[in-house]
């Protein structure tokens, strides 16, 4: 599965970067986040609880990051397992660009794999689930870093374009369920991350 989004911070590029590799910081924004232990600069676990459909689990995931380039981008690569409830891997690329308004723009671009039951849930519903938890994790971060909550990404907004012109259909969903992915993999590599 591939989910692309960007993201608009409050907040300026070095104080994000700096967040999105404090552990404490992450612990408090990643949804469900029970535990997050910084292993090298470059490495982390973390357990995280979620509920994804009629699945809930707890995540023991692993996250390294490479290709560093402070502040402006890295590599985050990650793995996560609950047992039979299922398995996800992937990577995900982090830029952040500096706005004129001493905002950051956050771009992902995250290719993920699932496996076991969440595997079974469908792309509609983990989509879904993507979506609000990237949303939730974005508020969170962009609360810890001082600024307004994250205002509606990329996708958000095309979504709503869409629903505004069309009868409703899956269009949101779909979006959702690729952000889910993302906020899984975000889940278990920021927490590593």
């Amino acid at each position: 599965m591939q989910i692309n989004d960007e993201q608009l911070i409050d907040a300026p590029r070095e104080k994000v970067y700096a967040a999105l590799n404090d552990p404490a910081i992450l612990k408090k924004a990643i949804p469900g986040c029970q535990e997050l232990d910084k292993k090298s600069d470059t490495e982390m676990t973390a357990t995280v609880v979620l509920k994804i459909g009629p699945v809930k689990a707890a995540f023991d995931g692993e996250v390294q990051l490479s290709d560093l380039r402070p502040p402006s981008s890295y590599t985050i690569t990650g793995k996560g397992s609950s047992g039979a409830s299922g398995h996800a891997s992937g990577t995900a690329k982090v830029t952040l660009e500096e706005r004129d308004d001493g905002g950051t723009l956050l771009r992902y671009e995250v290719t993920a794999k699932l496996g076991g039951q969440l595997a079974q849930l469908g792309a509609r519903m983990l989509q879904g689930t993507a979506k609000k938890l990237a949303r939730k994790f974005f508020a969170a971060l962009s609360e810890e870093l001082g600024g307004a909550p994250a205002p509606a990404t990329k996708a958000d907004r095309k979504a709503e374009k869409k629903k505004a012109k069309e009868k409703p259909i899956a269009t949101v969903e779909w979006v959702i369920g690729g952000l889910l992915v993302a906020a899984v993999l975000a889940a278990i590599i920021y927490s590593n991350v």
